[in-house]
């Protein structure tokens, strides 16, 4: 309950929430309304004064007119009266002349009168040239709103549709991770001790044989068998160019482990031998695929470059386990058509400081951002989200502008001589007498 005074009897008195807010919100609509009525009226007065001002004008150019018509007749009534004077001196010997002179002054006084008329009917046509003008803004400013909002409406339907891609595009890669997850969990429960590691093993030789075989039939995907060093990788990678180049090489390490093993190794325990092979061996890039340290957000996330650590060397879930490879092949290729092109600009004795270094960074960094771009996935759903929000307000900002313009147009459409002439007795004398002048034209 709120208490407040009233501000006729200054009695208190108390109302509940629901009173209260309806009080507050009578408050807010009159202050809204007296706030539309101030701007009605603003927008009346500006477009008064407009209205006098031209005519004013019209007025002033009206006077002008007049005055010098008049001037005119004066001048030439005062030639009349010098004549009759000289008739009076000599009636009988210039009647002929002085008949002639007073009917040539009759057609002066003729025409300076229909100048006059066609004056007023100036006056008549720039009062109707001004309206005109003012409906022609009007209808402009119309076509220009309708024609916002349907780009507004345009640009609405086309950032719907792109979030809808973008949100379509997730759920399968989500659906597809899940049931990535889904297989490996089944998988663990399935295995024993002695067959995890494998297991994992023999799928991703599966993998490679069924998807990426067919596609690389040069590449060479075997065991690494030579133990001759100490130790030896799972699996080495090796592709090569038409000409028999090889442009990448992968040395393969599979870990995994039973959840109910007393033991929990991690990743980084086995970083250290995964390099020592990848050299022994004379391999580009090492890749460890594991399933070690399940509930780690950094593994689980995608593709981890550990280089800081070791050179060229990656983490991934077995489900980048192609996509790795993939990715790593087309960079190779660029990277042999850029040292063939090397080769040649060498030839040819072309400045190349720097470009190898410069090429095996871009490797580097493609690889990075291939790590960056998942991760500003999210960031894009949310710009899109403002993109909308702000369309909408775009959208508010014309439908307030569009009622404005309405009730302008309405006043325009309402405005008539009657209330133009309304308290100004000047227009109204003289929009009185231009229609005097026409009906005394169609009386004669």
């Amino acid at each position: 309950m709120k208490e407040l005074i009233c501000p006729n009897c200054h009695k208190a008195f108390t109302v509940d929430e629901a009173g209260y807010a309806s009080i507050v919100n009578q408050v807010k609509n009159a202050e809204f309304d007296a706030e539309i009525n101030r701007r009605l009226v603003e927008l009346h007065e500006r477009h008064k004064a407009e209205e006098a001002l031209v005519a004013a004008k019209a007025e002033q150019q009206y006077q002008q007119e007049r005055s010098r018509q008049a001037q005119k007749l004066s001048e030439k009534e005062a030639e009349i009266v010098r004549l009759q004077t000289e008739l009076g001196h000599a009636e009988e010997k210039k009647k002929g002349e002085i008949s002639l002179a007073l009917a040539q002054k009759d057609q002066e006084i003729a025409a300076l009168q229909a100048s006059l008329n066609e004056n007023d009917s100036r006056l008549k046509m720039a009062v109707m040239e001004e309206q005109r003008k003012a409906q022609d803004s009007l209808q402009h400013r119309e076509a220009e709103i309708a024609q916002l909002k349907a780009s507004v409406e345009l640009d609405k339907q086309k950032a719907a549709n792109h979030e809808n891609a973008i949100k379509e595009q997730y759920e399968l890669k989500l659906k597809a991770a899940q049931e990535q997850v889904e297989y490996y969990r089944d998988l663990k429960t399935r295995m024993s001790t002695k067959m995890i590691g494998e297991t994992l093993e023999i799928h991703c030789a599966t993998l490679f044989n069924q998807t990426m075989r067919s596609m690389l039939p040069n590449a060479y995907f075997e065991k690494d068998n030579d133990a001759s060093g100490g130790t030896k990788g799972d699996f080495i990678f090796r592709d090569y160019a038409e000409d028999g180049t090889e442009y990448v090489s992968i040395m393969f390490e599979m870990k995994n482990e039973a959840d109910e093993t007393a033991t929990k190794h991690k990743n980084e325990d086995f970083f250290k031998k995964l390099d020592s092979d990848r050299r022994a061996k004379g391999c580009e890039f090492a890749v460890l695929v594991s399933l070690l340290e399940p509930d780690n957000e950094l593994y689980n996330g995608g593709i981890v470059d550990v280089s800081y650590r070791y050179d060229k060397m990656y983490v991934i879930r077995p489900q980048f386990f192609l996509p790795l490879i993939s990715l790593l092949v087309q960079t190779s290729k660029k990277s042999l058509a850029y040292k063939q092109q090397l080769a040649i600009a060498q030839s040819q004795s072309v400045d190349v400081t720097n470009f190898e270094s410069r090429l095996m960074d871009f490797k580097d960094k493609f690889a990075n951002n291939y790590r960056l771009a998942s991760e500003k996935f999210q960031k894009a759903i949310e710009e899109i989200d403002k993109s909308i929000e702000h369309l909408q307000k775009i959208k508010s900002a014309l439908l307030g502008s569009e009622n404005n313009l309405r009730l302008a147009n309405n006043k325009a459409e309402a405005l008539t001589i009657k209330k133009l002439t309304h308290n100004n007795p000047t227009m109204k004398a003289k929009f009185d007498e231009v229609r005097r002048q026409e009906e005394d034209t169609d009386e004669e």
